[in-house]
Order: C-alpha cells, then structure tokens, then sequence
C-alpha cells in the first residue's frame, strides 16, 4: 500500500472497501460478507469492488485467478488449517462448519488493513468511526481506560489516519521517566545546563516536530511538571533547560490514563487547569470483559501475529473459543495475549485445546482497596518475604528489612484507604518511589 498524500487519502487507505468475495464462497459461506461489512470491513461480491483496491477471497477452483493478497477458502468439513502468503502465492485457509467462529474471525484478520485495531465488537466498531472522524482535526485528545485495553493502539490509530501519518509517532510514558529528569526529557535542554550536559538535546516535544506525541500515564507527571505542560499546551512553544527563549512546536498531543483524572482533580492529584487543557475530546475504553465479541478476532488477530510461519498455524478448538470468551481477562488484551504467546509455545499438534491456555484465575495475595474517589490501589496483603526466607531455611537481615518495609507500606496504604499520595507523605517518600515498591511487591508475591 504505498503513500497517500493527506488524511482523507489515508483513511480511505486504512478503512479501503478492498474484498472482493468470489460468488462461490458467498454461497457457501452466507454469513462471511456480513461478518466482516459489520466489522467495517467493506467488502461487496467479486467484480464490483474497485480493481485498484482488490483482496479476493476465493474458491480452491479459482486459483488461478489469485494473485499474492488474495485468500482461498476450502469450506469443507475436516481438519481446519491455515497456510500464510508467501513467496508471491496466496493464503490458503480450511475449515468447515464446526470451527467457522475461527475461521471467519482468522479471514478478517487476514483482510484487516496494516494499522488498524482489530475489532468484533459493535460498540467498538463505532468507537473506530469516531476515533477515525476525530483523527481529522488536531485537536487533544484524552484515552482513558484500565491497563492493558489498548490506549496505545487507539492512538496510533488516530495518528495513522491523521494528515500527520507521515510524520514521527512518539510514545512517553511518563512513569517510567526518571522524575528529577522528566522536563529536561520532554523539553529538552542546553549544553551545559546541568551536569552531564554535553550537548544540546532537543527533547520529545520537538523529536515529534510534525507528528505526535502520546503523553501515556499522565496522571503520574508531578504537580509541578503538570504546570509546565500546561503552558505548552497553551502557547504550543518549550523551553528547554538551561535556554532563555522558547521554541515553538507543532505536535499534536495524545494524553492516556488509567486511572479517571476527573477523581485524580477532585483528589487534588491534577491540576484541573490541565485536565480540562487535555479532555478536549475525550475516549474512553471499556474493560475487554464487557466487550466479549472482541475476544475471538483479538485471539485471530495475536495468534496471526505471534504464530511462527514455518510450522503449522496453531487453530484455537471451538471449546478452547469458549474459554476465551467466558474468561473475565482482568488484565485485558495484555492478559489474552500472554495467555496465548504460552499457548503457542506450550500445545501439543496442530490445535490449541482448552487445556493448552493456562487461563489463571489470579490470586497474587494481592487485596484492592478501593478509596472514596473509586481508586483502585493494590497492595501485597500477604507478602512475607522473611517467612519464605525462613522457609528456605536462610532468613537473612535483608529479607527481615524488606519484610518490615513492606508491613509499613501495607499499613500506610490501609491507614489512608488506599490512597498512594497520602501513604507515601505518612511514608516520607516520593509517590514514585512507594509506586516502585509496590510493583517490586506484587512481583515478588
């Protein structure tokens, strides 16, 4: 697909009416063509697509027809398998009735343009139609949704099929930057400005001169960093360290957050000054429980990723299907995706079974507190790290120090309902650090 010259161009590019299905194949298989046009996957029967455009999905009696994009489909009753393009040959797919929920999601993701989200669910079909009519204007946009539901991908969605296509995509999370160097990081600085400083740097703002930059776990910037993007935002220039005149940007600005910044502002944790400079157009992502029709074209979509080409494709039985589908995934498509990178490493034959998925139902020792604003705050409730030391027969100083340090944490965090900022002032750290702990603590547990 090559270049297209602005955002209209793009977008057609992305969403391109681009299946042709082969009459044959819409006999057999009735429910394909409105499958993948209710995923906005346009597709219409086969010579009246645009030829430019053109992905046939065809019958195994029209493959001399079928050039290197195309798919042909063995709709028969067997063993179902999947054979990738490859050397300039089409992709070859098999499968019969029993197993068509995989096969028709594997044909969408095959079909999917480069880019875009992969999406079964109504509500997050529409959600794709107004992140692409949001992607035509510059406006800031604030993602907000649990960890794992995809804010990334939504934003490179909307950078793809923006007029900035073409220009750099940068991704900052703000976490996991060192905080004493997070505003020399974002707005660059001067040779000389700071030990260390051995040469200009211009920054992440103006590395995404053009394009555009995701601010990711904005809620996690410090109260006084907050103040210095609010002035970006307002006058779009920075000033680096250590500089004495500003420089100006033209960046168009993603912020993502976990956690609900609206609570974050009444919690005095964000400036409302800069919530309501973000929340210009606001998206929100739903939790992958509550969106269930994803889950089998997300599974396509990850195995089709993941899968090595050189063996045999790795088919998900309709039984291990329905596990995915009944699973809560309190992770989300992060969780889905780790449960199948193991499926592929770990099944026996040519099918992933119900018994190959190693679906946990997570019990981390972990106890979520949820405070008055609805902040979710885990913390280890049963880490007893000189207990497991003592366990092993060595109970060393350390483990006795850590052991202590994290009965504090534990006591804090319950003291003040859960609430990071206030437990880290009773703590006498920094919120960043006690965020560090915490994740040390539910990784050892």
């Amino acid at each position: 697909m090559g270049k297209n010259r602005g955002s209209k161009e793009q977008a057609q590019a992305i969403s391109e009416a681009a299946i042709g299905v082969s009459p044959v194949i819409a006999e057999q298989i009735p429910a394909l063509a409105p499958w993948l046009n209710a995923l906005d996957l346009e597709c219409a029967p086969l010579g009246k697509t645009p030829a430019q455009f053109i992905i046939r999905l065809l019958s195994p009696q029209e493959r001399s027809l079928a050039g290197p994009r195309d798919i042909l489909i063995h709709f028969r009753e067997g063993l179902p398998k999947l054979k990738f393009h490859a050397e300039g040959r089409p992709a070859e797919i098999s499968f019969g009735s029993s197993d068509s929920a995989f096969g028709l999601a594997l044909i969408a993701g095959l079909v999917r343009p480069a880019g875009r989200p992969a999406v079964g669910d109504k509500q997050t079909v529409d959600l794709l139609h107004l992140v692409a009519r949001i992607a035509g204007s510059n406006a800031t946009v604030l993602v907000q949704g649990e960890t794992g539901t995809g804010k990334e991908g939504i934003a490179r969605y909307i950078h793809q099929m923006s007029a900035r296509f073409d220009k750099p995509f940068i991704p900052v999370n703000c976490a996991a930057l060192p905080e004493t160097m997070l505003e020399a990081m974002l707005f660059g600085y001067v040779k000389g400005s700071f030990t260390g400083a051995s040469a200009d740097n211009k920054g992440l703002f103006r590395a995404a001169e053009g394009g555009t930059l995701l601010l990711d776990e904005i809620a996690e910037l410090p109260l006084g960093l907050q103040a210095k993007l609010l002035r970006v935002l307002q006058e779009r220039e920075v000033l680096p360290v250590g500089a004495s005149e500003p420089q100006p940007i033209n960046v168009r600005i993603i912020a993502a957050a976990n956690r609900d910044l609206a609570a974050e502002v009444a919690a005095k944790n964000f400036r409302a000054d800069l919530y309501w400079r973000l929340n210009v157009v606001p998206v929100t992502l739903i939790p992958l429980a509550q969106r269930k029709q994803d889950i089998r074209v997300l599974a396509a979509a990850l195995l089709l990723r993941h899968a090595p080409e050189d063996t045999d494709f790795p088919w998900l039985t309709p039984a291990a299907l329905d596990l995915l589908i009944k699973h809560s995934w309190p992770g989300n498509v992060r969780e889905l995706e780790n449960c199948l990178q193991r499926a592929i490493l770990l099944h026996r034959g040519t099918h992933i079974d119900a018994g190959d998925l190693l679906i946990e139902t997570p019990d981390f020792s972990v106890a979520v507190l949820k405070d008055s604003d609805s902040k979710i705050v885990e913390i280890s409730s049963s880490y007893e790290e000189g207990r497991h030391a003592e366990n092993r027969g060595s109970f060393r100083l350390a483990d006795a120090a850590r052991a202590a340090e994290n009965k504090l944490i534990e006591e804090a965090l319950l003291a003040t309902n859960g609430h990071r900022r206030q437990a880290a002032q009773r703590l006498g750290i920094s919120e960043r650090t006690l965020r560090y702990r915490l994740a040390d603590m539910r990784a050892a547990s």
